[in-house]
């Protein structure tokens, strides 16, 4: 032994043990941390989406108005010697004036054809003002609400005047006649485009800005006063939508440079490759190309059109340059107006991007209006020149030897940066610039797989990067893809599209209608594809038919029902739970789809998921069988039967582990309420009938009413449940909200403990007051009836309620919703409340139509149910708990102070959430369903509108919730596994620390504990300790009252944190275990009515936070002496053994969130102890009747027990197994004896005998100790020769007071402290001597 604590100290040893133990820790499994668990179940918040185009427009009228009087120069512009000439690389002077004039519009209409060859083109040569006015209006005419486009070369005419004229010819022309821009406005209307290629050309601009803006003035003045004289004028259209295109600013002239066309802004607009070649010859950096000329330049070979080609590929690369600086420099709705809205519009957009470049090194500067930033100076175009220069290089060779032509790696180079970007990038930076170009690749079959594969990791990012690629434009595109039959395209399409949708679902139109869905229905049946890409095709099928009557029918059509069968056993969960929510989804509200259905058995099929291991997969199960009953089309006998056949298999699901299931349980049976309304009524008003014929005082109340006895608080009480908004306790500091608490039911008037009887329920028509035992799960009536259907119906036996009538079929499920209605968890209680109350609500007013009061409710009250006003009852009743004479009053616990109501109330209608006002206002004789007397008037509307009120107003967001999984990022590593981030660090920081307190601790035992009497800690709890629960790693332990938690940091000696655990009042905690103590900490509770809840963020700055909670045992039986409820937690195997004042042991398993196993223990006393090994399967349980029995889960349920040992004649306080791979089974009873056995053996090996009258013990796991705590009030420690080390009888420092009886004990994990709670109140810690530690 000293050998080897020297050893430990060895700094050798001690390392390599420091990272076997953090092995340890990393390899043990997390339980009840899952996304479930930690988010709130609902959809991510829709982002608006701006990308779609709402006004999509055409250009289809153009005018092409030319005034060059070929000839004859005007008279304010000096044209240099020699002067740039080529109008529309025409030379005018090689013809005839007339000939040229003609030519030359002939060739500018077909340069605009390029670009829009539908429109309708007119052209007006040499015009006078009214061949202007008769050509703008016709245009406008035919045009309608599109876009005309007026195109004005003014090189013949003077320029134009700041009075906001251009010029035109007389008839003769003999002189220039100016036209306001004005009138031009009136006659081109909205919306339009125009052109102005001539000298001064700003000056329009802002001309055209100043009339517009006096428009806008008059038409404001004609709408507010309607006799002002502008009012009875025609009104001039607004000019808010028109587009300008001017060549240069208001004081600048255009370029006259011989080497250049002399409309070089139309070349540039209209023939951008052809002049941005030319352009590149002239600057001095060609001269590093040899052999390219300009002649050489006319014949590069290829069509502008055609992408193989070099000309056509020039023209795809400068497309491409030009939107990606447009995209990155504009704003975002500037860019979609202007580049995404109008073919027409959007090509002379990026052209007008090249004439800024090229006219600016001319010094003139083109201007738009809307204005745009400027962007000559941008990366890309030297992006640009590079490939201009990659095929000005091969021209000659291509032209003389008629060599092959090499593709620009344009494409693949901008690829490769945007997989840098991808790739390199931190979380917050700016867009990738290529985007655009990406778009581009998508139409090359070369790059397309390599552009797919980038843009779904792009898309992965998360939904700003789905937003952004829509808004430049990918949609279209993508769609366009669907069509194509390329195998190797499906992944990535079906993960765009996946990603796509899940940021935005109203696409789903667009889909249909190009039959989209077809090729995501050919994707899913494809039974090679890998089940990853299937679950995503059903994803998108599921957001199709999603509310979507079209979607629906074509997916029907599509044969989906069937395919989605096909994949419902598929061992992929997330395919499952898809291909479940999509059935769920195509029958919604679609009766030939239920049909279908019905014909494939597919209600059949989806049983077997309500037993799936994941939890998401039964909720979707759950939610495909609400649907499927929750159709409002008419019954038939068939249907109904399936409807009942539905209910009752999803009936059996109302104890399942996981709140989320059962919440998604709770709206699917509501949809059945809605559908058997009236049968649903009838049930109702049988409950409440008999619970208002019932008038005989219960036994507990005979007492005289000023003489109250106080009921016995064991596990004989009808449990009732009373639920009202819990405000939640902290410590006199913060009344913490946790949304619901289940609280206080039965007080009188003064406060006292009443007894029982139906009259002092609360009687707000919640039927929170109404709701039965956690136990057998009944309305709660009376004693008597309570008994009557206990006897008549278990929730044990819901397996064999299938063969019942089917006119029961609505009782069981009234029953179902009663106990959903008393759930732990507070959610799912909710939802449940609000079916019920509707109904319940509904069967009275239906009863009682002439609205006849009782007599015995016209004292005051309050309303007992809401007005149909789209008002809904609410859990309302019970008041807050009140000091009472017990013991417990001389406690400080803040529980919420009782709030007396005044005297006179107006009014009330409690509104969905409100609280009703206390219960002790209300006279005994209220009954719970009958209406308050200051509602009479209010009700006389009918409460139509009602059903559809239970329908929409329930839904759990588990669909939208699943679907946040597409939107986020799939590929990225999760933070736990990234080395480098904070979660990981911290989660190594508390590894470090367990191996730290496990090898410190262990230093310790292993040297032997000879006294454990030195007080570390005291303090007085807020409520008598029940539990005590030390955390086996850090310094903080959890102490239970009734209904309370309180943390304390025993080392500081304070108190870190107290709430309330939401458990009934007639209920008390019995048990507590934290979960992942080794990391992320959770504490579970156990209560004796069968509840298990578990929190989070306790003890620490945040606030207690319910992670789940389920009914872990559904029938436990009253007894005298209840044990409540046990539980053993194994962490390595994420199991949760459960017994108490049950026959059986459950065994949960919190990765499923299921009940896995059922181990009858073959005794009919209460199992009082429970411990288990998961090495060895095993499990010991002590019992109420003094054996101690041994269980292997591995067998059987008839031959599971391997062993009973019946030595011990009474009550056993606690059975332990030795975790060792020999370990020993250590039992201890009422009457002291502490026996331990050896499994394979028969008889005790060794008998102790301690104290009589055991109330509390603990067995130290590692330090071979236990401890005694007896009604004697005193504490004895032993080791495990039987020795007593310690006797404590006082405290320390509290001038000798005596200890009080013990009400708990428990040793700590690792070190050698122990937990003391007395009945007195106090929390002590005792420890091993200080030098020791």
């Amino acid at each position: 032994m000293k050998m080897e604590s020297d050893l430990l100290h060895s700094p050798a040893l001690g390392l390599a043990e420091e990272e076997e133990a953090d092995m340890k820790d990393w390899k043990l499994p997390l339980a009840f941390m899952k996304k479930r668990h930690s988010e709130k179940i609902e959809g991510s918040k829709a982002l608006a989406q701006s990308w779609r185009m709402k006004d999509r427009m055409k250009t289809v009228s153009v005018a092409l108005v030319l005034c060059l009087n070929v000839g004859v120069d005007p008279p304010d512009v000096v044209k240099t010697s020699p002067c740039a000439r080529l109008e529309c690389w025409i030379d005018p002077l090689s013809m005839s004036p007339q000939k040229a004039l003609e030519t030359i519009g002939a060739n500018l209409q077909k340069q605009y054809e390029n670009w829009q060859p539908r429109a309708r083109y007119k052209q007006s040569l040499d015009p006078t003002v009214d061949e202007v006015k008769k050509l703008c209006t016709s245009l406008r005419r035919n045009a309608k609400e599109e876009r005309v486009l007026f195109h004005y070369n003014g090189h013949g005419v003077p320029r134009p005047t700041v009075n906001g004229e251009i010029w035109v010819f007389n008839k003769n022309y003999t002189q220039y006649i100016p036209l306001s821009i004005y009138d031009l406005q009136t006659w081109m209307g909205s919306p339009s485009i125009f052109v102005y290629d001539c000298s001064n050309a700003g000056i329009i601009v802002k001309s055209f800005k100043q009339f517009a803006l006096q428009r806008e003035q008059e038409l404001e003045v004609a709408a507010i006063n309607p006799s002002h004289p502008l009012a009875q004028m025609p009104l001039p259209p607004s000019m808010k939508n028109c587009i300008q295109l001017a060549a240069c600013e208001a004081s600048e002239l255009l370029p006259m440079n011989p080497d250049l066309p002399a409309d070089l802004f139309t070349s540039c607009l209209t023939t951008p490759i052809k002049i941005a070649l030319r352009w590149f010859c002239m600057q001095k950096s060609a001269k590093l190309v040899p052999g390219v000329t300009l002649d050489l330049i006319e014949k590069i070979p290829g069509r502008l059109n055609d992408r193989r080609t070099p000309l056509g590929e020039l023209n795809w690369i400068f497309t491409a340059i030009t939107d990606t600086i447009a995209w990155n420099v504009l704003p975002r709705d500037l860019f979609q107006k202007l580049f995404r809205q109008d073919l027409l519009v959007a090509s002379l957009f990026r052209n007008f991007l090249l004439a800024e470049r090229i006219m600016r090194s001319y010094n003139c500067t083109p201007v738009s209006s809307p204005r745009l930033p400027p962007t000559y100076m941008h990366a890309m175009w030297q992006a640009w020149d590079l490939a201009v220069d990659i095929c000005l290089s091969q021209l000659p060779t291509i032209i003389e030897e008629g060599t092959a032509f090499r593709h620009s790696p344009f494409f693949a180079e901008q690829l490769t940066a945007f997989q840098v970007w991808l790739t390199m990038g931190v979380e917050n930076r700016n867009p990738p610039e290529q985007l655009p170009i990406v778009l581009q690749v998508l139409l090359s079959q070369v790059h397309r797989l390599r552009a797919l594969d980038l843009l779904g990791r792009f898309l992965d990012l998360g939904p700003w990067a789905v937003s952004l690629a829509l808004s430049v434009g990918i949609f279209p595109y993508v769609l366009k893809l669907l069509q194509s039959s390329a195998r190797e395209l499906r992944p990535l399409l079906v993960f765009i599209w996946a990603k796509i949708l899940a940021v935005d679902s109203s696409c789903q139109a667009d889909l249909v209608k190009d039959n989209g869905h077809k090729y995501f229905l050919s994707v899913l049946a494809d039974s090679y594809m890998p089940a990853e890409h299937r679950t995503m095709a059903v994803f998108i099928l599921a957001v199709i038919v999603n509310s979507y009557n079209t979607g629906q029918e074509a997916c029907l059509q599509g044969n989906l029902i069937a395919k989605c069968l096909e994949q419902l056993s598929d061992p992929h969960p997330l395919l499952r739970q898809w291909v479940a929510i999509c059935l769920g989804r195509i029958w919604q509200n679609f009766e030939p789809a239920r049909w279908c259905g019905v014909r494939d058995s597919a209600h059949e099929k989806l049983y077997t998921l309500l037993s799936d291991r994941i939890p998401e997969v039964r909720c979707a199960a759950v939610f495909a069988l609400g649907t499927f009953v929750g159709n409002s089309a008419e019954r038939t006998d068939h249907s109904t039967t399936i409807d009942h056949n539905v209910a009752m298999m999803l009936a059996q699901l109302i104890n399942d582990g996981s709140p989320v299931v059962r919440k998604e349980l709770v709206v699917a049976l509501s949809h059945l309420v809605v559908q058997y309304e009236s049968n649903f009524c009838t049930v109702a008003l049988q409950f409440i009938e008999e619970e208002k014929n019932y008038m005989v005082p219960s036994p507990a109340n005979a007492a005289e009413p000023g003489n109250l006895t106080p009921v016995r608080e064991g596990p004989a009480i009808p449990r009732l449940r009373s639920v009202n908004s819990y405000t939640n306790i902290r410590a006199a500091t913060t009344a913490r909200n946790l949304n619901k608490s289940l609280q206080n039911l039965n007080l009188n008037e003064e406060g006292g403990p009443a007894a029982f009887s139906p009259g002092n329920l609360s009687t707000s028509s919640s039927a929170s007051s109404t709701l039965g035992s956690p136990d057998n799960d009944e309305y709660i009536l009376s004693f008597e009836t309570i008994d009557k259907m206990r006897r008549v119906s278990s929730y044990s036996s819901l397996n064999s309620l299938i063969g019942v009538s089917f006119n029961s079929v609505y009782t069981q499920i009234w029953r179902v919703l009663l106990h959903l209605a008393a759930d732990p968890f507070p959610e799912v209680s909710d939802l449940a409340m609000k079916v019920l109350n509707s109904i319940a609500y509904k069967a009275t007013m239906n009863a009682r139509p002439q609205r006849i009061l009782d007599s015995g409710s016209l004292t005051q009250s309050a309303p007992a149910s809401p007005t149909s006003k789209g008002t809904h009852i609410h859990q309302a009743g019970g008041s807050p708990p009140m000091p009472s004479t017990s013991s417990s009053s001389l406690t400080e616990v803040p529980k919420p102070p009782a709030r007396e109501p005044p005297a006179t109330r107006p009014p009330y209608t409690p509104t969905l959430g409100g609280q009703a006002p206390h219960s002790h206002q209300f006279p005994r004789t209220r009954k719970m369903f009958d209406k308050g007397p200051e509602q009479a008037a209010e009700d006389g509307d009918e409460p139509g509108g009602h059903r559809n009120y239970i329908s929409l107003a329930l839904q759990t967001g588990l669909c939208d919730w699943s679907a946040k999984y597409f939107a986020q990022p799939v590929m990225k590593i999760p933070e736990e596994h990234d080395v480098e981030s904070q979660v990981r660090m911290e989660r190594q920081w508390r590894f470090l620390r367990n191996t730290r307190v496990r090898r410190q601790s262990r230093c310790i035992t292993q040297r032997g504990v000879s006294r454990l009497d030195d007080q570390i800690f005291i303090n007085r709890n807020p409520g008598v300790p029940s539990v005590v629960k030390f955390h086996p790693f850090n310094t903080c332990i959890a102490v239970a009252d009734k209904d309370s938690i309180c943390f304390w940091d025993w080392e500081k000696g304070e108190r870190l944190d107290y709430f309330y655990n939401g458990n009934p009042r007639y209920t008390h905690i019995t048990a507590m275990e934290y979960l992942n103590g080794h990391d992320c900490s959770l504490l579970l509770t156990a209560t004796d009515d069968g509840a298990l809840r578990i929190w989070k963020n306790f003890a620490d700055q945040k606030n207690p936070e319910m992670v789940t909670a389920w009914q872990g045992l559904s029938d436990m039986l009253p007894t005298t002496r209840g044990a409540g409820m046990v539980v053993d937690w194994e962490q390595e195997t994420g199991l949760l053994m459960t017994s108490g004042d049950v026959r059986v042991i459950r065994i949960w398993d919190a990765d499923r969130e299921m009940k896995v196993q059922d181990i009858p223990t073959g005794a009919d006393s209460c199992v009082t102890s429970l411990s288990c090994d998961s090495q060895r399967s095993l499990i010991v349980a002590g019992l109420g009747d003094g054996s101690v029995r041994v269980f292997d889960r591995r067998m059987g349920p008839n031959e599971c027990r391997v062993m009973t040992y019946r030595e011990h004649s009474a009550w056993v306080v606690k059975a332990h197994l030795q975790k060792e791979t020999d370990g020993h089974i250590i039992s201890v009873s009422v009457n002291g004896d502490v026996r331990f056995f050896e499994q394979r053996t028969p008889d005790s090996i060794n008998v102790l005998q301690t104290v009589k009258g055991l109330t509390a013990l603990d067995i130290h796991p590692q330090a071979n100790l236990f401890a005694c705590g007896s009604m004697n009030q005193f504490i004895a420690v032993y080791n495990t020769n039987g020795d007593v080390i310690s006797n404590i009888k006082y405290y320390d420092g509290f001038m000798g007071q005596r200890i009080g009886a013990i009400s708990c004990l428990a040793f700590h994990p690792h070190w050698p402290h122990l937990a003391v709670g007395s009945n007195d109140y106090y929390m002590s810690i005792y420890s091993a001597e200080k030098r020791l530690r």
